[in-house]
C-alpha cells in the first residue's frame, strides 16, 4: 500500500511539472506571435511607443482647438459639478447613471443640431463603431445594406462597418461624381443606403460638400452619416459644426467633447426613432458605465459657450489663413487643408519621423501620422492650430519648418 501511494504521489507531482513546461511552453509560443507582429511595426517604423516631456514644448499636436482644456471657466464648473454631483455615474444609462440635467444636455444637442433627438456616448470611437454596427444590422433591415463611405474617412468608422460585417464602397475622397457613379450603379436596388463621412477630415483638415452629399442623398434615398468631430466647437454659423447649416438635411451626425470642447465624450444626433433604437439595441451604450456626472456636467456647461467664442473661432482662422500664406512663400505643400488641420504628405514614414525629430530637437511638437492611421503607403506630418496660438508661435513653427524644406519636394 505504501508502494503504491508512493507511486501515486510521484506521479502527481510529474504530472505538475509536466503541466507546468507545457503551460510556459504554451504561452511562449503565443507571446512568439505578438513579437512577431510588434517586429513587423518596428521594420516598418510604424512602431509605436507612449511618451511625455518634461520640458515645455510650442504643441501642434494637440486637438484642443480652442484651447478650452485649461480654460479657468471650465474649471470652475467642473469644481461645482463636483459638489452638486456624485463624482461616478455608477452603472449604464439605462440603470443608475443617468440623470435629468444629461437628458436635458441631450435635448440641447439635438436642438443645436437641427436634429429631433441626441445621445451621449462614453467616447468619438466607441460611438461610430456602435452605431454604424446597430445602424447596419443586417437581422434588423431585413437585408445586406449597402454602405458608400469616403475612403478617408476615420478608422472608428471602419471598423463599425466591419463589427456589422458589411461592404464598404469606397469612393475617391471628397469625390462626388465618383461616388454618384457608385450610387447609380445601384440605383434600382432595394437595398438600403448609407452613406458616411467626416466633415472636417482630422488628417488633411479638408472639408466635405455637405449640400452636394445632401442632394446626392435625398436623390438616390441614401442615409447621410455625419462625424463631426473635428468640426464641433470651431466650425459653422453657430460653431456647432458644419451640418447645422444644412438644416434638416443630415439623417445622423456624430460629434465629440474631447477636442474642441477639451474634455471628453462624444454625441449623436438623429430622428426620435433611430435614437431609441439605439438606446434599445447598440451595445457599446446598453452595457457600458456612463460617464462621470462632473464630466456630463461640465461638458455641457462648455456646449453652452461655443455660439460666444466666436472672436477665438475668428483667431484660429486667422492663424490658419497666415499659416497656409507662409507655407505657400515657401514652396511646402499641405494634403488640401481649408481648416485649422494641415497634413503634410511625405514619402515614407521614416522621412515623417526625421521631421517630427527635428520639430522637436526645437521645441515644437507635431504629429506623425503613419499607416495605419492613413492608408498603407502613405505617411503624413500632421499640424493642428489652436485659438490659444498666437502669430510668433506660427513665426516660429515656420523657421524650423523652412529648414526642413528639401523633405517636402515631391
Amino acid at each position: 500500500m505504501t508502494a503504491i501511494n508512493e507511486f501515486v504521489k510521484k506521479f502527481y507531482v510529474l504530472s505538475y511539472y509536466m503541466y507546468l513546461i507545457l503551460f510556459i511552453f504554451g504561452k511562449f509560443m503565443l507571446l512568439n506571435f505578438y513579437k512577431k507582429a510588434l517586429k513587423v511595426k518596428q521594420s516598418t517604423l510604424n512602431y509605436r511607443t507612449l511618451s511625455t516631456s518634461s520640458s515645455p514644448l510650442l504643441c501642434f499636436s494637440s486637438n484642443d482647438y480652442l484651447g478650452l482644456s485649461n480654460h479657468p471657466q471650465i474649471k470652475k464648473h467642473w469644481t461645482e459639478a463636483i459638489n452638486l454631483y456624485q463624482s461616478g455615474a455608477t452603472g449604464s444609462r439605462l440603470l443608475s447613471g443617468n440623470h435629468d440635467f444629461i437628458n436635458a444636455f441631450e435635448t440641447q444637442i439635438a436642438l443645436d443640431k437641427h436634429q429631433e433627438a441626441a445621445l451621449i456616448f462614453n467616447t468619438g470611437f466607441q460611438a461610430n463603431l456602435t452605431i454604424l454596427a446597430t445602424l447596419l444590422n443586417k437581422q434588423v433591415l431585413e437585408q445586406e445594406p449597402m454602405v458608400f463611405a469616403d475612403r478617408l474617412n476615420h478608422a472608428s468608422m471602419h471598423a463599425g462597418c466591419q463589427l456589422a460585417n458589411v461592404r464598404q464602397q469606397r469612393y475617391q475622397h471628397l469625390d462626388l461624381n465618383h461616388l454618384e457613379t457608385l450610387l447609380q450603379k445601384s440605383h434600382q436596388s432595394p437595398h438600403p443606403k448609407f452613406i458616411l463621412t467626416e466633415s472636417i477630415f482630422g488628417m488633411d483638415g479638408d472639408q466635405a460638400d455637405l449640400e452636394g452629399l445632401a442632394a446626392l442623398a435625398e436623390k438616390y434615398d441614401a442615409f447621410l452619416y455625419v462625424d463631426e468631430a473635428h468640426a464641433t466647437g470651431v466650425a459653422g454659423t453657430s460653431g456647432y459644426g458644419l451640418t447645422p447649416d444644412v438644416k434638416g438635411r443630415i439623417h445622423g451626425v456624430m460629434g465629440t467633447f474631447s477636442k474642441a470642447l477639451g474634455l471628453a465624450g462624444a454625441y449623436f444626433g438623429s430622428d426620435q426613432v433611430i435614437i431609441d433604437y439605439l438606446i434599445n439595441y447598440a451595445p457599446g451604450f446598453i452595457y457600458s458605465t456612463a460617464q462621470p456626472f462632473p464630466l456630463l456636467y461640465t461638458a455641457s456647461k462648455t456646449w453652452e459657450m461655443v455660439p460666444h467664442l466666436e472672436k477665438q473661432r475668428e483667431h484660429l482662422q486667422y492663424l490658419s489663413h497666415l499659416l497656409q500664406e507662409k507655407l505657400r512663400y515657401l514652396g511646402i505643400k499641405t494634403a488640401t487643408s481649408t481648416s485649422h488641420i494641415f497634413g503634410f504628405v511625405l514619402e515614407s514614414s521614416g522621412k515623417t519621423l526625421e521631421v517630427a525629430a527635428i520639430l522637436k530637437a526645437q521645441g515644437i511638437t507635431v504629429s506623425a501620422i503613419r499607416p495605419p492611421t492613413v492608408p498603407m503607403g502613405t505617411s503624413r506630418l500632421r499640424i493642428a492650430l489652436r485659438a490659444n496660438h498666437t502669430e510668433n508661435d506660427i513665426h516660429q513653427l515656420i523657421e524650423i519648418l523652412s529648414k526642413c524644406a528639401h523633405f517636402f519636394e515631391q
